[in-house]
């Protein structure tokens, strides 16, 4: 491996290969079609995922870029059923408080299509949930040590995240129960987490339905210059 020093630091040479034309319209095209296949989806089979899958969903978020490469992020994978419970039933006390009196009536009645409500079953019934938290700042060696763009950094890995496990042929729904400060007790993270997202994740149900919703065509989301 070919290595140079820049300005006192190493380096290693990065060397992709190079596509065709045709290649990269394939692939990119393939992409697109796979991921245009991705659902949210709230009815999970209690089956289990083997854990190396699990592990390397993982580890491919992890690869997401970061600011200064802090990596501000932890995964916490959570199979215990004890566990899971105390997460759904702190969720579904947050979320009967929001239905009630948080949220106004407009976001209640553009969540109606999704068929929504404070009842979250799923975060007991998916074999796994990953926790996402980010990272306010480092702690090395008991000190802190300063984080750069942590909710840039953090959004960017759940999107490799969420890419990940439709790739891997699994499920998701992407949960944020607001407060969430529930899951840092639960969890016992330190003060310098905070959470961030919670994702069921497993194989759908044998027989699941989704909403009918169509995504934005095109020319509504690219604007050429």
């Amino acid at each position: 491996m070919e290595k140079k020093k820049i300005e006192g630091f190493e380096h290693i040479r990065y060397e992709r290969p190079q596509l065709s034309q045709e290649e990269m319209i394939q692939r990119s095209e393939h992409f697109y079609q796979e991921m245009d296949q991705r659902r949210t989806v709230r009815e999970f089979d209690p089956r289990p995922v083997p854990l190396e899958v699990m592990e390397n969903i993982i580890l491919t978020a992890s690869t997401a870029p970061s600011g200064a490469h802090k990596q501000p992020w932890t995964f916490c994978l959570i199979s215990d059923p004890s566990i899971k419970k105390k997460i759904r039933d702190a969720a579904e006390e947050e979320e009967k408080i929001s239905y009630s009196t948080r949220m106004p009536e407009n976001w209640k009645a553009d969540l109606k299509p999704l068929g929504t409500n404070w009842e979250k079953p799923f975060l007991e019934e998916a074999p796994y949930l990953i926790v996402v938290f980010k990272q306010s700042y480092g702690l090395e060696n008991g000190q802190k040590s300063q984080h750069y763009y942590v909710n840039e950094s953090v959004g960017i890995a759940c999107g490799f995240l969420i890419a990940a496990i439709h790739q891997a042929g699994l499920t998701a729904v992407t949960h944020t129960p607001s407060p969430m400060n529930f899951l840092s007790e639960i969890l016992e993270r330190p003060f310098n987490e905070k959470p961030y997202l919670l994702i069921p994740v497993g194989y759908p149900k044998a027989e699941t339905y989704v909403p009918a919703i169509e995504r934005k065509p095109l020319h509504e989301v690219i604007k050429r210059f």
